[in-house]
């Protein structure tokens, strides 16, 4: 699931607003294959779930997409394809992911979204991207770095080209 990658690769861009956030996501959902692990970093509100929403949408989801803030995990099934959105806010010690039994949501078959990575520190699996939102004047900057060679093949073909309302 993921390979060792010592030269990770950096984007960095500004997005002006939360069209161009869902933009962004629109472009990086069809890159993230079964397997891939995705860490979601920022400050409360910066717009991770705003993020996700956009990418499940980008995928086909039609249904409600909630912060998983207090159920941990929400799940989507999508083109046979598992999503799982998670947010560890609310963990008080890495142990409570064992605790809950979380580890067994990351396979082969899954897309991992997880906010607040940190809060589980030592014990959540590595990711294969960073995605680092962050506020600017006049909007986020986004950050997404590249972990493994999955990563790295994925902000490969994000790059190709830049999205559009960035800048």
């Amino acid at each position: 699931m993921h390979s060792a990658d010592h030269n990770h690769s950096v984007l960095s861009l500004h997005l002006r607003d939360e069209a161009a956030t869902a933009e962004f996501a629109r472009r990086l959902a069809p890159l993230l294959a079964p397997g891939i692990v995705v860490w979601l970093d920022g400050d409360l509100g910066s717009g991770k779930t705003t993020l996700v929403r956009a990418m499940l949408r980008a995928c086909g989801h039609t249904g409600p997409v909630k912060s998983p803030t207090f159920a941990l995990v929400e799940i989507y099934v999508i083109s046979r394809i598992y999503w799982y959105h998670f947010d560890f806010y609310r963990f008080n010690f890495p142990e409570e992911f064992l605790d809950a039994g979380l580890g067994e949501y990351f396979r082969d078959d899954a897309v991992c979204l997880v906010e607040w990575p940190q809060k589980a520190a030592g014990y959540l699996p590595p990711p294969d991207l960073v995605v680092s939102l962050h506020f600017a004047e006049k909007g986020r900057r986004i950050e997404v770095s590249a972990a493994s060679t999955e990563g790295r093949e994925c902000l490969k073909a994000l790059t190709s080209r830049e999205p559009p309302g960035a800048g």
